[in-house]
């Protein structure tokens, strides 16, 4: 008999990646995902167009919140937290309150129905964003942890809160911290996303900043064997940094997608936003050591990946406006 793993966020970006990754793997998923309206519900459900044709995969469209999350867990070897309200620029004002509830409340819920289920491990999606804009680079795991960003903030609460629930009541888990996931399927409002889409359209990129900022990009596949390697993962360490090892300016970027594209990019800067940090670099020494994680794709070759996928959803229906 297989076994089973739970993830959440499975219509998501990484969360349908993990879940074809898992029934690859010989598992049965049941996936749960309330299918927020932060971006199209339609392109989400295009992520699990294959995944449902899996008779090992099974789909709840329920919130964390309001899930019998006891009955739910039964069974279960592994679950896979990757549900969270995403986004850092969107994350301040009133919106907070969608974080709070996403990030914070469901996090919980789901650690005290885990009490009456210790045999099952967590792998807590973490973000880089708990470090801030630290000039300790490369970031490890031990710096301190300052987020500029209610985003960062309440990743940085799931995080604490893991912890706690482990020291109070055994609960295992592991917290992987990403750094700027991309690839096919990326959320549209991340930057490789806006910018590919763009330039799709011909219309002009707007870049926050100056562009010399630099990001730690990790390609999606990678992040998901991190998941893997996780859940296998016998060891004392609870938190990993996830990056990919290609850490570059954003007008690097700018200048593969050109060349990838064979086009002229028309470029703006504006103002940088409340929240970004400058820089973001992944010591990620741990993950290698005590997981036996090693990022296989290039920057180059994920963003031609990327490329690629959007290409394909505008030819099966995505539209003029990519994420639509």
């Amino acid at each position: 008999m297989a076994e089973r793993v739970i993830v959440t966020g499975a219509a998501g970006f990484i969360g349908s990646h993990v879940s074809e990754r898992l029934i690859d793997e010989g598992m049965d998923v049941l996936g749960i995902d309330c299918l927020t309206d932060y971006y199209s519900p339609d392109r989400k459900r295009l992520h699990l167009r294959d995944l449902i044709k899996s008779d090992r995969f099974d789909f709840l469209e329920r919130d964390l919140n309001e899930l019998d999350l006891e009955e739910v867990l039964g069974g279960a070897c592994c679950v896979f937290h990757l549900a969270a309200q995403a986004g850092v620029r969107s994350s301040w004002g009133a919106e907070f309150t969608r974080y709070v509830d996403s990030n914070i409340l469901a996090t919980q819920r789901l650690l005290e129905a885990l009490k009456e289920h210790k045999e099952i491990k967590l792998i807590y999606s973490s973000s880089s964003s708990v470090y801030g804009d630290t000039k300790l680079l490369p970031m490890k795991e031990d710096h301190p942890l300052n987020p500029i960003s209610p985003y960062g903030a309440t990743k940085l609460s799931g995080e604490h809160l893991c912890e706690l629930y482990h020291y109070n009541f055994g609960i295992r888990y592991v917290a992987l911290r990403y750094f700027t996931v991309y690839g096919p399927r990326q959320r549209p409002d991340m930057a490789f996303s806006k910018f590919i889409n763009s330039a799709f359209k011909g219309v002009r990129i707007e870049v926050y900043g100056d562009g010399r900022q630099t990001r730690d990009f990790t390609f999606v596949s990678d992040a998901v064997e991190a998941n893997i390697l996780a859940m296998k993962y016998d060891g004392d360490e609870r938190i990993f940094n996830i990056g990919g090892g290609s850490r570059v300016s954003v007008l690097e970027v700018l200048d593969i997608i050109a060349e990838e594209m064979k086009t002229e990019l028309d470029v703006k800067f504006i103002d940088r936003e409340k929240g970004d940090v400058l820089d973001t670099w992944a010591d990620t020494s741990r993950a290698k050591g005590e997981l036996g994680f090693v990022p296989k794709v290039s920057l180059g070759d994920g963003i031609a990946e990327e490329i690629d996928w959007y290409r394909r959803y505008l030819q099966m229906g995505g539209g003029g406006v990519i994420g639509g």
